[in-house]
């Protein structure tokens, strides 16, 4: 049970970053921006998400070296912020959806746990019962991490919003290192970051397992 479960972590995580990166596209798309629409990523098909590297050969990889942290990503869904009519409020917004998307995804994954549980049908379902509990940890891990204010993490996006106009321009600038900046904040800090997740995970099920 426990490697099947282990084998399906990958396409629940795929799901997950894809659910993420629709969210911005609609989020995008309600406050005028059709670019996402008409790039036809406003799909939960795979196939336009795909990114080599993010979505397959490093997760891979990752799950394979048993590394002490799993990360992945797939096509950032394009965005043109010069069609919003408040462009750096509306940005941020559009940054906002896709953690609050990967917040939802964690929640329904933890009420239907819940649903399974009342009904008596944890041991019958228990490959299900496994894959919503790591829906829950994955797509939490997703937005705390996406919250990281780091170009070109969403928080970054959202932290510009709030910062003066200087001070917002010189921190975008940033952008070019933002790959770099990112590994380095995930290796130095993951145990930092994986018991917050862990944290706020475990909550949730502590929760959906106790009604």
């Amino acid at each position: 049970m426990r490697a099947m479960l282990d084998l399906l972590f990958l396409p629940i995580l795929f799901f997950s970053v894809i659910v993420h990166e629709v969210a911005h596209g609609y989020a995008a798309l309600r406050l005028g921006d059709e670019t996402a629409l008409y790039s036809g990523r406003l799909t939960l098909n795979p196939i336009p998400h795909i990114d080599p590297v993010g979505t397959i050969i490093l997760p891979l990889f990752l799950v394979m070296t048993n590394a002490r942290f799993l990360i992945g990503w797939a096509k950032p869904v394009p965005v043109n912020p010069y069609n919003f009519v408040n462009p750096r409020q509306d940005f941020a917004k559009v940054g906002a959806a896709g953690p609050l998307a990967n917040i939802a995804l964690a929640l329904i994954s933890a009420m239907l746990l819940t649903i399974i549980n009342l009904a008596g049908l944890m041991t019958s379902f228990e490959l299900i019962a496994g894959l919503l509990q790591y829906s829950v940890f994955i797509n939490i891990l997703l937005a705390v991490f996406n919250l990281i204010p780091i170009p070109p993490l969403d928080g970054s996006r959202i932290l510009a919003a709030v910062l003066p106009y200087d001070k917002a321009y010189k921190y975008e600038r940033m952008m070019r290192f933002g790959p770099f900046l990112t590994l380095i904040v995930v290796w130095m800090f993951w145990p930092v970051i994986f018991t917050i997740v862990r944290t706020i995970a475990g909550a949730i099920l502590s929760v959906a397992l106790a009604i």
